[in-house]
């Protein structure tokens, strides 16, 4: 029996790492099934634990053979533990019970859906979990019948990673790293970007662009590809796709898209973006910052609009398109993503999860047009040594629209071994022979001092990359606050 039927079939499972944002968000969905869970993860506490409490789960605490339940089916593991050494999985596939790392049993949850409806999977290097929680809020303004999952907490998902409004479609968020991706079952397939990452897996541009053209392969007959026209990567996917499959329907979006959702006119001023769309009259309007959100917002568009066509077999109308525009305006962010953490004596506290210099860029200019009278300072901490190794000029220079950067030790990936030459001071070496105010502190929370004497009023501090320096933002507001009432705690 495959990993769908058994999916569909299981009454009772176990999950290992369920503490994981991936994992806790399928935990919502099969619960919502019907599919009563247990799990296991460490100790430390995550965002992940108010969802799990939610749902009346109480993970096992660290990894023991006895945490798998006697009458267990099936055991979902994250991908951070080794089926081979894990304890757990160690016994489950001792007791010949079925594995699946958490990319297939999101691909066996997918497949679900090839009737009525279908899957979309959300793709690209940038933009994907930001385009995903657009497409939530977007779909529920349509009423759309559609389970959405996303790659981190979104506020307006009610502060969870998944939104629930039905069973036609299923729109997730589908990662690249190691061909993951690969395991979905899409019948529509929104891709932002294109670009070299994750350079302890792929060897070149070349390589990660083989991964989406296979994925794009995996589109039906009569599928649908929505891409991003203004990204390199994104266009040359749809011209191979064209190529290869022309058999699939290819929409793009952007401001180079000879389409519908054709970016007509964009307003960029403090506190708010508003653009239209070559198809319809209605406005649409954002609070979060930087054109790239202008083009995960019409991207979001393009794809709920599509399934609405699907549906009722016509674009939706301009009254219709009205409740999607009220709600892209009402969109809060999602968790980590040009998130406002708080605010004190006039100084603004963001994080941000951009660890790739492309995004690290275009955020920083999108804070830079966004708030366009704050000094900004960046707290960059670099995440994996192959990454920063092997993009080392592009970090170097992606830091321009910044008026201060600190910069710390790189935060090294479990998966991957030093090579005994690239370090947080090989980077800080770069940035400073390309520009002047950069400062380095070994530990995040080394710079808390120099904030607290540096940092003054209509300053704009933000913690960027995929480590833990997020920490020295939060820091500084409660060492602040100590001091005095914030104006501000998020």
């Amino acid at each position: 029996m495959d990993s769908v039927e058994l999916l569909k079939r299981v009454s009772k499972l176990h999950m290992v790492g369920i503490k994981g944002t991936g994992m806790a968000a399928l935990a919502e969905l099969l619960v919502d099934q019907g599919v009563r869970l247990t799990g296991s993860d460490v100790a430390e506490k995550f965002f992940t634990d108010e969802i799990l409490t939610a749902l009346q789960i109480s993970p096992a605490e660290g990894f023991d053979a006895r945490h798998v339940p006697t009458d267990a089916e099936m055991v979902i593991y994250s991908s951070a533990y080794n089926p081979q050494v894990n304890p757990e999985l160690v016994h489950a596939r001792e007791r010949g019970l079925p594995l699946l790392n958490y990319t297939q049993a999101l691909g066996a949850f997918s497949a679900r859906f090839t009737q009525p409806g279908g899957a979309a999977g959300i793709s690209g290097v940038h933009g994907k979990t930001t385009t995903t929680a657009m497409a939530g809020v977007v779909a529920r303004a349509l009423r759309l019948s559609a389970s959405v999952l996303a790659g981190s907490i979104v506020p307006d998902f009610g502060e969870r990673a998944t939104l629930r409004l039905g069973s036609r479609w299923f729109i997730a968020e589908t990662c690249e790293y190691q061909r993951h991706f690969l395991d979905f079952h899409p019948s529509t397939i929104l891709c932002t970007s294109v670009e070299l990452d994750h350079t302890d897996y792929f060897h070149d541009k070349a390589d990660i662009a083989s991964a989406f053209v296979e994925y794009a392969q995996k589109l039906p007959r009569g599928g649908t590809l929505i891409y991003c026209a203004d990204e390199a990567g994104a266009a040359e996917l749809a011209r191979s796709v064209e190529k290869m499959r022309p058999d699939v329907e290819r929409i793009a979006y952007g401001f180079e898209a000879a389409s519908l959702f054709r970016i007509t006119q964009l307003s960029l001023r403090p506190g708010m973006a508003e653009f239209t769309l070559q198809g319809w009259r209605t406005p649409f309007a954002l609070a979060i910052p930087g054109r790239h959100n202008v083009l995960n917002a019409a991207g979001a568009l393009a794809l709920i609009f599509s399934l609405f066509k699907s549906e009722q077999g016509r674009w939706p109308l301009d009254n219709e398109v009205a409740p999607a525009a009220q709600a892209l305006a009402q969109f809060k962010g999602t968790r980590r993503r040009s998130q406002i953490v708080g605010e004190i004596a006039g100084i603004l506290v963001m994080d941000d999860y951009g660890h790739h210099p492309t995004a690290i860029a275009t955020t920083l200019r999108g804070l830079r047009e966004f708030f366009p009278d704050r000094r900004l300072v960046v707290d960059f901490m670099s995440h994996t040594y192959s990454r920063t190794r092997n993009l080392l000029d592009e970090f170097a220079a992606c830091f321009d629209a910044a008026d201060e950067v600190i910069l710390h030790k790189i935060y090294a990936s479990a998966r991957e071994i030093w090579d005994n030459l690239t370090t947080g001071r090989l980077l800080y070496d770069k940035v400073r022979a390309l520009r002047g105010a950069v400062r380095y502190f070994e530990e995040p929370l080394d710079a808390l001092p120099y904030y607290l004497e540096s940092l003054h009023e209509g300053d704009l501090l933000v913690t960027m990359g995929a480590g833990d320096n997020w920490k020295v933002g939060q820091a500084f507001l409660a060492k602040k606050s100590a001091q005095g009432p914030a104006e501000r705690l998020l």
